[in-house]
Parts: structure tokens; sequence; C-alpha cells
């Protein structure tokens, strides 16, 4: 499964993409950036459609790329800024069946992410999953650093049924060709805006206030 291949190279009709995200849009993070940032390249540059899977808000962080469909969510415990899917209800499963991708993207090993992976391959359609975070690297801070060992082997099950997996550094990707070997694996690195990130744009009173603020 080459990329060619997967971007339907050649052919007349656009490629259509499901991409399911458990955050593209309601809160601001640098995944859901890159999301948004993927979407509009596949759309402008390669004439892909793409429709987004993920849970909404009402006060949304920044207006989302793509044509987006709200799935069920509700509020993570102890952090309710950000939401968590409880899966692919009836409904939703008809709209992608009647959306007809081409593709499925998964940007999380959430429950989300593992529905849409079992009713990818119903449909016999391929799935990608993009990689963003070692989520088992949470549970630490969490005080559950003891249910890494059982998280990790999870998410290395998750990653080695995708048919391809896009990790952010070769660091990962190695140690993902170890525990996924039969996942094709290709590091997808991310970048920085030097328009937006450059020396010219640096501020010391704007930094002395922040730490200034984050002493209280």
């Amino acid at each position: 499964m080459e990329s060619q291949r997967l971007m339907g190279a050649g052919e007349t009709r656009s490629m259509r993409i499901a991409l399911f995200s458990g955050n593209y849009n309601y809160t601001l993070d640098g995944a859901n950036k890159s999301l948004n940032r993927l979407v509009d390249h596949l759309q402008s540059s390669r004439g892909a459609k793409v429709r987004v899977y993920s849970p909404t808000s009402q006060t949304p962080a920044f207006a989302p790329v793509g044509d987006l469909v709200s799935v069920p969510s509700v509020k993570v415990p102890f952090r309710s800024d950000y939401r968590v899917a409880l899966g692919l209800p009836a409904h939703i499963r008809r709209d992608i069946e009647a959306f007809a991708p081409d593709l499925i993207h998964l940007s999380a090993p959430d429950f989300l992410g593992s529905a849409a992976l079992k009713f990818g391959r119903r449909l016999n359609v391929p799935v990608v999953a993009s990689l963003h975070t070692l989520f088992d690297s949470y549970l630490d801070y969490y005080g559950l650093g003891f249910m890494r060992p059982l998280a990790r082997r999870q998410l290395w099950k998750f990653y080695g049924e995708c048919d391809y997996v896009m990790p952010p550094t070769e660091a990962i990707a190695e140690e993902l060709r170890t525990e996924a070997p039969s996942t094709r694996v290709r590091t997808w690195a991310r970048g920085v805006d030097p328009a937006l990130f450059h020396p010219g744009r640096r501020d010391s009173s704007w930094r002395l206030r922040v730490e200034t603020q984050s002493k209280y």
C-alpha cells in the first residue's frame, strides 16, 4: 500500500477520506492543529474530500477545516476542557457508509478510533493512523503508572491492526516496527511555522508578564 495508490493517483474521482479525531477543534492543542493543516493540504493540494468525525463543543477554539460531523461524547473527568467519544452509533455508521470513504484515518487509539478501525474492516476500506502522542505516558501524571505496561500493549495492538501508521519521530517509528512488525510505518515529522516563531518576534516584557502570572 504505497502513498500514491492510497491517494488515488491516476484516478479521476476525488478521493474520499473519513478522519476520526478525539479533538478536532473544540480546544486548542498541537495535534488538532496538525490535523486541520493536513485536511487543508489534502483538500487544496490533492483535491480530496475529507469528512471529519469528532466530539464537538458549542464554543470551539477555532473554525474547523473540512466537513465536521459531531459524534456523541462526554467530558473527561478532571479535564473538563476535553471530551471522549462514546463510539460509533448507528446514525454515524450510516453517515460513513453514505460518504463511502476510500480511506479511513485514525488520530487516536480511543473508543472512537477503535470503533472506526473495526468499521473500516467491515467496509473493506484501508485504515491508516497518525500517532501524535504516547497516551500511556499520561498515566504517571495521574498516579496510575503501574498500568503503563498494559496500556502500552494495548497501544501496540491498536496500531498493529492498522494498515499504515505515521509516528512523529524516528525513535517511535523504530519502536513501532519492533512491536507491530506487520504494520507499515513511515515518520510524519512535525514542523514549525518560521513566520510565527522567529527571533524577531521575541518580546521580553511579554515573557516577564507570563512568568510572573505563572507564579500565582
